[in-house]
């Protein structure tokens, strides 16, 4: 008699740029919640960041770009979640090739979207950057309109539309992401300031009263997760992620890390300007009624990174 297996009912889920410094957390996340994993990457960093994945029997990785209609389609036909993590991140590598950064940044996300039936799940990462330069003392919450002063702004805000459109989706505009990952940044912001506290003991900042909000990586997969658990009744809406307290400036953020390396010096500079011009607060009282609540404070990432730094001997970790 032959014997008939039976289907697995366990979600199936497509992480594009699933290698990347979010994806490296969050695909193993997904694996140990016995979620079935499919990671698109074009290993744009020579990163090897998820050896440690190939242990989970349902996990497997196609190397390919997420532009490529012929690989994308054959992918998301068997998906019952789509995470589209793939992108240029960040201003100077989308400034740095344009033309790329709309074709993944917008035009994959578009292409992908088109593929999708109605009843596939989207969950989309956007930067709250997209705020651009808020009202001083105002706080941006989710019906601020959006003005995005970078090209990187510009191409997230332009995909999340695009994604909430099709409203079987939820977008989290997540804050400035910090802490450590398996394919290590060290170009995000707290993680650079703790870096050159912690390799030259000094820093000169420039602009030092702007503002912008954080989130550790490890609770950006738990966003992510939490997003699943709930997903009816948050689907077709958009949610700031970050710590409530931790509207930060530059000097501010500097005075925490002060605290953690008490040799640390920073100056402000006199004068100068940040190529960056964000300046903002943000609310994520939004999120936080749907039940969620971040695990990692500021000073405990802070504290992460410190240790984790002790194993990296060079800055070569980035996105440019």
């Amino acid at each position: 008699m032959t014997a008939i297996t039976k289907r697995s009912t366990r979600p199936s889920v497509l992480v594009t740029g699933g290698a990347g410094y979010i994806g490296s957390v969050l695909t193993r996340s997904l694996l140990e919640k016995d979620f079935k994993v499919t990671v698109l990457d074009n290993f744009l960093y020579r990163q090897t960041s998820l050896l440690d994945c190939f242990g989970f029997p349902d996990f497997s990785v196609v190397r390919g770009d997420c532009r490529d209609e012929r690989i994308v389609r054959d992918l998301a036909k068997s998906a019952d979640i789509v995470i589209p993590l793939a992108a240029l991140v960040g201003a100077p590598i989308c400034d740095r090739d344009q033309t790329a950064a709309r074709s993944t940044n917008v035009d994959a996300v578009r292409m992908l979207c088109g593929m999708l039936s109605p009843a596939q799940r989207v969950l989309y990462p956007v930067t709250n950057s997209g705020y651009g330069v808020g009202e001083k003392g105002k706080f941006c919450t989710e019906e601020t309109p959006l003005r995005p002063i970078s090209l990187y702004g510009v191409t997230k805000v332009e995909a999340e539309k695009i994604v909430l459109e099709r409203e079987n989706s939820i977008s989290f505009r997540l804050a400035t992401v910090f802490g450590v990952s398996p394919r290590m940044r060290l170009d995000l912001l707290v993680n650079d300031f703790v870096w050159r506290a912690v390799t030259d003991r000094a820093l000169v900042i420039f602009e030092g009263h702007f503002k912008r909000n954080y989130i550790h990586v490890s609770d950006v997969t738990r966003v992510f997760l939490h997003g699943l658990a709930k997903f009816s009744k948050m689907r077709g809406e958009a949610y700031n992620v970050g710590l409530e307290d931790a509207n930060l400036s530059k000097v501010e953020l500097c005075r925490v890390i002060r605290k953690i390396i008490p040799s640390f010096v920073f100056f402000e500079a006199p004068i100068g300007e940040d190529v960056d011009k964000r300046d903002y607060i943000v609310s994520n009282k939004k999120i936080l009624k749907t039940g969620f609540r971040p695990d990692w404070s500021l000073e405990r990432g802070i504290r992460q990174l410190v240790k984790a730094y002790a194993i990296l001997k060079n800055a070569n970790y980035g996105n440019v």
